[in-house]
């Protein structure tokens, strides 16, 4: 099974993810950058899923889009063999409310394993909107900026 392929299935359902499976996909060496953090190591890789799996009742990835790069896209860190479009489902442990958000990935794999990982996504979607009262402040300037 080629990286991509395993990548995609992994990420059906991430609270199923093992070491093992992480171990398959991203190289000893991966840069894993989100919103939120950046990872370094395949060990830094595996401690963010493990401290996610304590959080997350389900986290469910559907790809949408997989595009193979014909012209490498060169990044800071390294060049972008594909980037990967899907919509994540969460739902977290403490709070039942589901949260629906969609996002984008730049990979760049190298001898059949991951070596760069980026994620984008609007982190305000995924967390801030969920405060109560900060909830309600960014809808309200979303809303002022839409008209």
């Amino acid at each position: 099974m080629d990286v991509i392929t395993h990548f995609c299935k992994i990420y059906t359902d991430i609270c199923q993810i093992s070491p093992v499976d992480l171990e398959g996909v991203y190289a000893d060496d991966i840069l894993f950058i989100d919103p939120i953090t950046t990872h370094r190591g395949i060990e830094e890789v595996k401690n963010y899923f493990a401290n996610l799996l304590t959080q997350a009742e389900s986290c469910k990835f559907d790809i949408a889009d997989i595009f193979t790069c014909s012209k490498q896209i060169s990044s800071r860190h390294s060049n972008v063999t594909h980037v990967v479009n899907w919509t994540m489902t969460l739902v977290l442990k403490d709070n039942a409310k589901k949260i629906t958000l969609d996002g984008s990935t730049q990979l760049s794999v190298r001898n059949n394993f991951i070596i760069y990982h980026k994620d984008y996504y609007d982190l305000g979607e995924m967390v801030y909107e969920h405060v109560p009262i900060l909830g309600f402040i960014i809808k309200k300037i979303k809303g002022k900026l839409a008209k």
